[in-house]
């Protein structure tokens, strides 16, 4: 037990066989295989799966006889490993090519998972071997070798971009049946409080999945500190960090959910909207108690006391389909799907972007808009691969563009740094369509990064302390990408 790492477990243990390292039982956990040597009873180390270069299954003659053998070539040793594994090695043949394979992916995309799947495909290998009992035993076994076969069809090329830029995959649906769509993620940044304990007081990354789920990673490690508590049965909309011990969730269902940091749980609701809220945004962080503003698709902005959890004031927009909500000059700029809405914090109209007047050739509405330092609206609209810049001194200009390639739709956006935009939505990559991340300098409007790291759709982006940004995808994979910014 002492040479193995502290969650590696032994999956599958050979019969006692002849190896060139002397007599003994093979040892597979997730990472390794090992010799538990008889006689001397010890430890050998045999390979990693990373470190792995090669395997084969051959035979050796002995006397008139020939024995099948597997044959490990490593990366690091020059010396071959062999084994006589006799009836045993073709399962281990294919046993030992699938963690090999999946253990390559898994560095390849920065997805321990990959390695957790090649594990079940390993096991379920081995109960068919031992549910059949039979000639055919191996060729059943050999159809669940999936990763090995992709290995070997068609590479997987990650992206050199990707790659440099990727640092990790996490995902929030471990251990359930199916993957669950990210619809937000909220980054909190640690030592906040100083009431909190010393465990509470590490970042987090708070991920709500779709029937209002909500899973909390530890964004230092990025290990979960809470596997899943809910908030409603809804989707959830919007998160943001209101005061120093509270999260605010929120939902389609119309509610408002408060989550305790120190405790974990969802233990408040405002009931106060009457339809989806879309946007939570908070002024005065500094001072206490902070005012929270929240709109929901009906119209309606409420301003909330953060401590007294009580409505200070309300105010109604015209039409629906309020989306989102910012504050930028001391002023809400409010996202209606047809028009962005400049109000004062007491609902009184200051001005108003109306997209008809831009688009003639086609109807379309907005899809999400960023305010910049440099008084510029960014903003993406339905239907079109463009990113629209209008200048905030005079919003009736037309506005610059800046192409996105092969994109066939914006569903997120965010600033990160003061220099960069970035982009989430569906591209196409290497000819399919992918989940694909758009980094943009905001200073030469140019596209710097074109990023693919989701099967699925980039739904929701969010930006951790402007040293990494993160990336949830949807329903299809269910994952979460760490990206380092440059």
């Amino acid at each position: 037990m002492e040479q193995l790492d502290k969650n590696e477990c032994v999956y599958k243990l050979s019969s006692s066989v002849k190896t060139n390292r002397g007599v003994g039982k093979i040892a597979m956990t997730q990472k390794r295989l090992f010799l538990l040597t008889e006689g001397r009873p010890g430890y050998v180390e045999i390979s990693t799966f990373r470190d792995i270069e090669e395997v084969r299954s051959t035979t050796v003659a002995f006397l008139l006889l020939r024995i099948p053998t597997l044959k490990i070539k490593m990366v690091s040793k020059k010396e071959v490993f062999e084994a006589n594994l006799k009836t045993e090695c073709d399962l281990w043949h294919l046993m030992v090519k699938e963690m090999w394979a999946g253990k390559k992916l898994a560095d390849d995309h920065k997805d321990p998972q990959y390695v957790q799947q090649a594990l079940t495909h390993v096991l379920l290998m081995d109960a068919v071997v031992g549910a059949l009992q039979s000639p055919g035993a191996i060729y059943a076994a050999s159809k669940l070798s999936y990763f090995d076969k992709m290995k070997n069809e068609m590479p997987m090329a990650v992206p050199k971009t990707t790659s440099e830029t990727l640092k990790h995959k996490i995902n929030p649906s471990a251990g359930e049946t199916f993957p669950r769509a990210i619809d937000v993620l909220l980054y909190t940044p640690g030592h906040l409080d100083p009431a909190e304990k010393v465990e509470d007081a590490h970042p987090k990354l708070w991920c709500a999945l779709n029937g209002g789920r909500v899973v909390v990673f530890d964004a230092s490690s990025w290990t979960v500190l809470q596997h899943c508590f809910k908030a409603g049965a809804s989707k959830l909309n919007c998160m943001v960090m209101a005061e120093q011990s509270q999260v605010w969730v929120g939902s389609e269902d119309s509610v408002i959910y408060i989550i305790n940091v120190h405790s974990m749980s969802c233990n408040k609701q405002l009931t106060d909207h009457r339809s989806s809220v879309t946007g939570l945004v908070v002024q005065d962080r500094a001072q206490a108690p902070s005012t929270v503003y929240s709109c929901s698709a009906d119209g309606t902005v409420l301003a909330w006391n953060a401590s007294s959890l009580r409505v200070t004031s309300r105010f109604q927009l015209p039409g629906d389909g309020l989306s989102a909500i910012r504050l930028h000059g001391g002023r809400l700029w409010c996202c209606t799907g047809n028009s962005i809405v400049v109000v004062t914090t007491a609902g009184f109209l200051h001005q108003e972007l109306k997209i008809g007047e831009n688009f003639k050739e086609m109807s379309t509405s907005f899809l999400g808009f960023q305010l910049m330092p440099e008084e510029q609206l960014w903003a993406a609209c339905a239907g079109y691969d463009d990113i629209y810049i209008w200048s905030l001194r005079d919003l009736a200009q037309p506005p610059q563009r800046i192409h996105l390639q092969d994109c066939s739709k914006v569903s997120c956006m965010i600033r990160v740094k003061k220099q960069q935009i970035w982009v989430g939505g569906t591209g196409l990559s290497q000819g399919r369509a992918k989940g694909k991340i758009y980094v943009i300098d905001a200073e030469r409007k140019t596209v710097e990064k074109e990023l693919v790291a989701h099967t699925d759709t980039v739904k929701t982006l969010c930006s951790a302390e402007d040293r990494y940004v993160l990336s949830g995808s949807g329903r299809e994979e269910g994952k979460i990408a760490i990206w380092k910014v440059e």
